[in-house]
């Protein structure tokens, strides 16, 4: 199959009449602040897209996205990749009201002043939430996954104080 570029940006309205269907990628050296948060230079972002009206004349844009990111690992500071996979249901809107009364199947996007919808913005968004929160290999790659870390010192236990309750318990064994 031949890899298709994704469109930057598209009329939902159009495309969801047409029913249009889209398998490509996106470029991984244009989405910017994704490849700001990566270690290393994102790949290529594989893209399924589809364009339609459901039941009620709702039109969405469903899809999926796929990618590998270069990461730091946060527990042994060496570089590793990740995969990272999104699948998302988009309504677009043109103004509030149309955001307040869409279904929560789908999540709103805005439409731009002439109508139409940032693609690639959209997908880097989607995949930025997606990444891991604390990037880190599986504990069995990791270099020191099974190695107790401890960081500081450690108090000694405070002396035990009285149980305040202990007034109650000799007056419940008389």
């Amino acid at each position: 199959m031949q890899t298709v570029k994704i469109p930057v940006s598209i009329d939902p309205f159009r495309a969801a009449s047409s029913r249009l269907v889209y398998q490509g990628v996106v470029p991984g050296v244009q989405l910017k602040r994704l490849n700001e948060l990566c270690a290393g230079d994102c790949s290529d972002v594989a893209v399924s897209l589809e364009c339609g009206v459901d039941l009620q004349g709702i039109v969405y844009l469903k899809g999926k996205a796929v990618t590998e990111l270069t990461l730091i690992c946060q527990r042994c500071m060496t570089l590793f990749t990740t995969e990272v996979t999104v699948e998302f249901c988009f309504g677009p809107c043109r103004t509030k009201a149309e955001i307040d009364e869409l279904p929560d199947a789908y999540d709103p996007i805005e439409c731009n002043e002439i109508g139409e919808v940032r693609l690639h913005q959209l997908i880097e968004d989607e995949l930025i939430v997606a990444m891991p929160i604390i990037p880190m290999h599986e504990e069995i790659d990791c270099s020191a996954g099974s190695k107790d870390m401890v960081v500081g010192e450690i108090e000694p236990a405070h002396e035990e104080r009285p149980n305040p309750f202990a007034v109650l318990e000799k007056l419940k064994s008389k």
